[in-house]
This record gives C-alpha cells, sequence and structure tokens, in this order.
C-alpha cells in the first residue's frame, strides 16, 4: 500500500501594477544575474494567448463551429478566423515572438495579412522581410 505525499513548490516573485498592465517580475538568480527583460510586443502575445485559446476552446468541443464560438464570445467571426490562423505558426516562429527575437520586421497587422500555413514558407518571408 503506498502513502499519499505532496510537494508544495514556492516560487519567489513579485507582481508590480503598471498603468494598464501587471508585470511579473522574477528574484535575481543564484549567480546574482538579473533576469533577461523581455522585448515581446504586448500585443502580439495577447493575440497568441488568445488564439492558441480558442484553439483549444474548439479542440475540446466546447464550441462546434468559429460561428458559435464567435457569438457566445462576442467578437466578430471574420477577426476569430483571422486570429486562429495565428495557430499555424511555425513553433519556432511562435517562440521567438513571445521571446521578443526577430520581432522587427514582424508585426501583428503583417500577421493578421498572413505568410502563408506552410512552415518552411513562413521562415522564407519572414527571412526575406
Amino acid at each position: 500500500m503506498t502513502v499519499a505525499t505532496s510537494i508544495t513548490v514556492r516560487v519567489p516573485l513579485k507582481i508590480r501594477r503598471r498603468p494598464g498592465r501587471k508585470t511579473v517580475v522574477t528574484p535575481l538568480r543564484d549567480g546574482g544575474e538579473a533576469p533577461l527583460p523581455t522585448h515581446a510586443d504586448p500585443a502580439l502575445v495577447k493575440a497568441l494567448a488568445r488564439a492558441f485559446r480558442y484553439q483549444r476552446l474548439l479542440d475540446e468541443g466546447r464550441y462546434a463551429s468559429i460561428s458559435e464560438m464567435a457569438a457566445a464570445e462576442r467578437i466578430e467571426r471574420g477577426y476569430l478566423g483571422t486570429l486562429l490562423r495565428l495557430t499555424l505558426l511555425a513553433p519556432d516562429i511562435v517562440e521567438a515572438l513571445l521571446d521578443g527575437r526577430n520581432t522587427s520586421n514582424l508585426d501583428l497587422a503583417r500577421l493578421f495579412a498572413g505568410i502563408g500555413a506552410a512552415w518552411e514558407k513562413q521562415r522564407a518571408t519572414l527571412r526575406a522581410a
């Protein structure tokens, strides 16, 4: 017979309130190094988070269609479809966007305009820009 055990994990952090947003500030690392600041575009990060959330809701079957989801979430169907296309980005591109790397030529308007569905084509388009 096994005994159930639990583990408590404590993560020291502070939440700083700034006008219009909350920022998580992590403590100094063991070597005394300051955490690396991110230069990610907040609008892009928010759009990616929403896109993957909406995709998860569709995958879980909470909504049968984009139209049904748009009505329930009170957003326009066309915008929702455009937002869901962000889930088709190559994983390395999503990671770069979230880390704030290599985004000087890439903004939300360009992503909404579309850069193709094939990952190699997306990478080529971003290299060319």
